[in-house]
C-alpha cells in the first residue's frame, strides 16, 4: 500500500493511462480526486474504483479552464482536506501538422489542455503543498517532449513546454518539499487520436512520421505508465526530483 493515506488527483482519468492510474492508485491506498471532459467516462472510472472498494470523487470539465481546475482542487480540500499528488494526465493530439500547416484551433487546444491545464493545477496545488510540508506532482509528458519526430508541430510544443515546466518547478519548490517529475512516453494503446477529427488530419504529414512510427518495438499498454507514475508519486521516488523519465519500450535509444 504505497500510498495508504495519501490524497491523489488525476486528471484525464476517464480512459487510457489515467485511468489505469486511479484504479493502481486506489489500489495502492489513494483517496482519488478524478478529472475527465467526458461524463460518461468519467462515471466509468468512478464506479469502477469504487466496486473495488476504493475512495474517489468525480470532477467533470475542462482543465484548461481555470474554473474547471478550482472545482478539481476545492473537491480534493473539501472532500479529504488535503493533496498528496497531483498527476497532469490529461492531453490532446494534434493533426500531425507541421508549424506551416497548423491551424489556430488545434494549437491552441494542445497549448489548453496540454500546458495550460498543468501549469494552473500546478499553480493551485503547490500553496496547499507547501502548507502541508511536501508533496509530489507527475506530469505525463511524451517523446514528442525530447524530439521532433513523434508528432506534428502543436503537440511537439506543448510537450516540450510540460517537460520545461517540470524542471522549474522542480528546482524551484525543492526546498519546500515538493517534487516534480515527468513521464516521457512513448506510443501508448490509448484512445487519444479521438481527442482530434481524423477527417482533418494532414494525412502527408503522418506519412512523414509513419516509417518513425514502424521502427519502434512496440507500443506500451496504459498499465506501464500507471506503474511508472506510482513509483513517481510514492515515498519510494522521495530523493527523485527535476527527472524526466522515459517509458517508450526504446522508443529514443535509436
Amino acid at each position: 500500500m504505497r500510498l495508504e493515506g495519501k490524497v491523489a488527483i488525476i486528471t484525464g482519468a476517464g480512459s487510457g493511462m489515467g485511468r489505469a492510474m486511479a484504479n493502481l492508485f486506489a489500489k495502492e491506498g489513494a483517496k482519488l480526486v478524478v478529472g475527465e471532459w467526458n461524463a460518461a467516462t468519467l462515471d466509468e472510472v468512478v464506479a469502477e474504483v469504487k466496486a473495488a472498494g476504493g475512495e474517489i470523487v468525480g470532477v467533470q470539465g475542462n482543465v484548461a479552464d481555470q474554473v474547471d481546475d478550482q472545482k478539481i482542487i476545492d473537491a480534493a480540500m473539501n472532500t479529504y482536506g488535503k493533496i498528496d499528488i497531483l498527476c497532469n494526465n490529461a492531453g490532446v493530439m494534434d493533426l500531425f501538422s507541421g508549424v506551416a500547416e497548423m491551424d489556430d484551433a488545434t494549437f491552441d487546444r494542445c497549448i489548453g489542455v496540454n500546458v495550460k491545464g498543468p501549469a494552473q493545477l500546478s499553480r493551485l496545488v503547490i500553496p496547499i503543498m507547501k502548507g502541508q510540508g511536501g508533496g509530489s506532482i507527475v506530469n505525463s509528458a511524451s517523446a514528442a517532449g525530447l524530439g521532433g519526430a513523434s508528432a506534428g508541430a502543436a503537440y511537439t510544443m506543448s510537450k516540450h513546454a510540460v517537460i520545461g515546466l517540470t524542471k522549474n518547478t522542480a528546482f524551484r519548490y525543492a526546498k519546500e518539499g515538493i517534487r516534480c517529475n515527468a513521464m516521457a512516453i512513448g506510443a501508448v494503446e490509448t484512445n487519444i487520436m479521438a481527442s482530434i477529427d481524423q477527417t482533418k488530419m494532414d494525412m502527408e504529414a503522418l506519412g512523414v512520421y509513419g516509417p518513425w512510427h514502424g521502427c519502434t518495438p512496440g507500443t506500451l499498454q496504459p498499465d506501464d505508465v500507471a506503474r511508472l507514475a506510482l513509483f513517481l508519486a510514492s515515498d519510494d521516488a522521495s530523493a527523485v526530483n527535476g527527472a524526466v523519465v522515459t517509458v517508450d519500450k526504446g522508443w529514443g535509444a535509436a
